[in-house]
């Protein structure tokens, strides 16, 4: 795949280059530095990671390079649409000082109510005094909120470098992807994510399930999940999905907890034991089990194309996170096209250090989820209605490698 290829959620969008002539203009850019912070002694917060900082960095520094005045602004935690001192922006702002000086960096969009309700004075507010629109915040574009389709309503807009990366990698998947095509999903709760696993069932060849999700499945599947997480109200969905005659793979053996015991960061407490796919009374399956992890491992290593998304386990608990770093350690040996689709598998990756075997790694993980349930982003379809939008008569081609 490392040949061009048409895309069609490129076709009618505009890119940096269908921006006008940008020397002496002011430009607006929409990024994703919701980044995680540490308290520190003196009460202040640091950034612990500034992967979304730097992931801006090329757009940033391409606008800068053609005489722009660059103004990003971004949306950090969840305030309740007013100041909170927890998601104050001034650390993102230091770290972005060190890499770009020259950019300046708005205060939390989610300190007004205007951003999530999409107020049209808000969006007025936010673009005075610009003269063009960038979004490079992929991990938002699924949201309808001020800054994110606002703007191309108003001002001529684009898709920064990031993103248009974003939609070239998971475009392919969108396509026609190499087969076999195996998509591993996990995470908490199914309700979350029944919606793409549906889509996904007419796309894919395999259909990999961990996390806490996968208790639902198999309580679809008639086997005793014990103290575990069950979605009682999506078990007949799930039953559904699992008679829809796909192969979807579902745990085999399980890491659990004894009854009454917690988990986390920093717990220890309580007998684990890795147990069959059927549990007894009150005991909590917490992670997929060594004999699950192999089988998902070959799945996954023989895959033409793999998309993963969301942790096997409780991986912040050390005992329970065997199943997400041997799904992640197979996705990186795999030899076909391999994206993780942001959120907790991209920071097991990180943790592990195989971010450099993965063919893409996605900035968000709920955009990437939608984007192949629905086709599209509202993000995406607000910038194709950018005045400067160019014409739909064809289809761009890209030529994203697979590596």
């Amino acid at each position: 795949m490392s040949e061009g290829y048409h895309n069609p959620l490129l076709k009618g969008l505009p890119l940096l280059d269908d921006l006008p002539a940008l020397d002496g203009t002011s430009v607006l850019v929409r990024v994703d530095f919701n980044v995680p912070l540490r308290p520190c002694a003196d009460q202040t917060y640091a950034v612990t990671d500034d992967f979304r900082i730097r992931a801006a960095m090329p757009t940033l520094d391409y606008l800068l390079s053609k005489g722009a005045k660059v103004t990003a602004c971004t949306h950090l935690g969840r305030p309740a649409g007013a100041p909170d001192a927890r998601f104050d922006l001034a650390p993102v702002r230091e770290e972005l000082a060190r890499l770009a000086p020259k950019v300046e960096l708005l205060e939390n969009l989610r300190f007004y109510p205007g951003e999530k309700q999409n107020d049209p004075a808000f969006v007025d507010k936010l673009i005075n005094g610009h003269d063009a629109y960038v979004n490079d915040a992929f991990g938002v574009s699924h949201r309808r909120h001020a800054s994110v389709v606002g703007p191309p309503t108003r001002l001529p807009s684009a898709a920064g470098l990031l993103l248009q990366r974003e939609i070239e990698a998971l475009g392919k998947l969108l396509g026609t992807p190499k087969s076999p095509f195996v998509a591993v999903v996990g995470g908490a709760k199914v309700a979350d994510k029944l919606g793409v696993l549906k889509a996904l069932l007419h796309r894919v060849d395999a259909l990999v399930v961990g996390g806490g999700m996968a208790f639902t499945f198999l309580a679809a599947a008639g086997h005793d999940v014990g103290g575990s997480m069950v979605d009682e109200e999506r078990i007949p969905e799930c039953a559904e999905l699992l008679a829809s005659g796909k192969e979807i793979l579902l745990p085999t053996d399980i890491v659990a907890l004894e009854p009454g015991a917690t988990f986390g960061c920093d717990c220890r407490e309580g007998e684990v034991r890795t147990l069959g796919d059927d549990l007894p009374a009150g005991w909590q399956g917490l992670d997929i089990g060594p004999a699950t992890v192999e089988a998902y491992a070959a799945r996954i290593r023989s895959a033409g194309t793999v998309l993963w998304n969301g942790p096997m386990g409780v991986f912040e608990d050390a005992r329970f996170s065997a199943g997400t770093a041997g799904v992640a350690r197979a996705v990186a040996e795999c030899p076909g096209y391999t994206v993780v689709g942001g959120g907790d598998s991209a920071a097991a990756v990180d943790e592990l250090g195989l971010e450099h075997e993965i063919s893409f790694i996605s900035t968000g993980g709920g955009a990437s989820l939608e984007l192949l349930e629905y086709g599209d982003l509202p993000g995406l379809a607000a910038l194709r209605g950018a005045a400067n939008a160019p014409s739909t008569g064809g289809t761009r081609r890209t030529s994203t490698s697979e590596r």
